[in-house]
């Protein structure tokens, strides 16, 4: 009777030793996928980021512009 104790609680030893495996490699690749879609996502906002920053900057650019050619246009008015 205690060999069929000791067989069944080696079985169940055996059984955990795999169930730890196999839930190492699920938490390994968790954290794997979860690290590139966190890079993926940051990447991403810092392009959105860089390509919004580019815009309002030549928006503010070509408005500067265009203010200062009709100052200097009603300038050479005033002049003439």
């Amino acid at each position: 009777m205690k060999a069929i104790y000791l067989v069944a609680a080696l079985a169940l030893l055996g059984g955990c030793a795999d169930l730890k495996d196999a839930g190492r490699t699920v938490g390994q690749t968790t954290k794997e996928v979860t690290r590139d879609i966190g890079h993926a996502t940051r990447d991403a906002t810092k392009a959105v980021g860089h390509a919004t920053r580019d815009a309002t900057k030549a928006v503010g650019h070509a408005s500067r512009d265009a203010v200062n050619s009709v100052k200097e246009e009603l300038t050479e008015e005033g002049n003439d």
